[in-house]
């Protein structure tokens, strides 16, 4: 364990927790005291977006050269975001990569993850099926994005019906939930391309 590391994230967490307000943020940080190099975040769906009334989990690991190279985040909770993996939850944010400076603290980068959920840049994609639909389709896109929400991050507010109706037929005839929802967000809800694609 680099000494330096140890104490950057113990100062960091200290930090977090005497200045943190979740309620003004919409973070909250939990600590592993058994192991300071792995935390865990939550973040709040920002206001006006289609992950209002979400709470996403995150995953974040520091490396023993933290602060001098990024820490790895990634989501845990599945999220429809071109820059974030629907599969994997890796984040596409320059200052988890090419951008990081030793300056940075965890507090500045899920500021930075949350601000990504109210400003997809699909340009600059992680998952480029999503970017494809945000781009050709922002409605369906916005749709598709608050029933991820809705289902995997806890969200308060009931998706289009439509979305769900289709969800629950691919349900009926014996697809399991999670896997209807990916197959129809693929598809562009195509009810019969998505059957296909789940009974191949």
């Amino acid at each position: 364990m680099s000494n330096t590391a140890v104490s950057r994230i113990r100062k960091e967490l200290s930090e977090m927790a005497s200045t943190n307000n979740p309620n003004e943020t919409g973070i909250y940080i939990i600590p592993n005291f058994d192991d300071l190099y792995h935390v865990d975040a939550i973040i709040a769906g920002p206001p006006d977006t289609p992950y209002e009334g979400g709470m996403f989990d995150l995953m974040i690991k520091f490396p023993s050269s933290y602060p001098f190279q990024p820490p790895d985040v990634r989501f845990k909770s599945k999220i429809w975001h071109p820059n974030v993996s629907s599969v994997t939850g890796v984040i596409c944010l320059d200052i988890l990569k090419d951008k990081w400076a030793a300056a940075l603290t965890l507090r500045t980068i899920l500021i930075s993850v949350r601000a990504l959920l109210a400003s997809p840049e699909p340009s600059d994609p992680q998952d480029a099926v999503v970017a494809k639909q945000m781009l050709a389709d922002k409605p369906m896109f916005e749709k598709t994005a608050a029933v991820w929400t809705f289902v995997h991050a806890s969200g308060r507010k009931e998706p289009d019906p439509t979305y769900n109706n289709l969800v629950e037929r691919m349900v009926e005839m014996g697809v399991n939930r999670e896997k209807a929802l990916r197959i129809l967000s693929h598809t562009g809800w195509d009810i019969d391309k998505a059957t296909e694609s789940a009974f191949e």
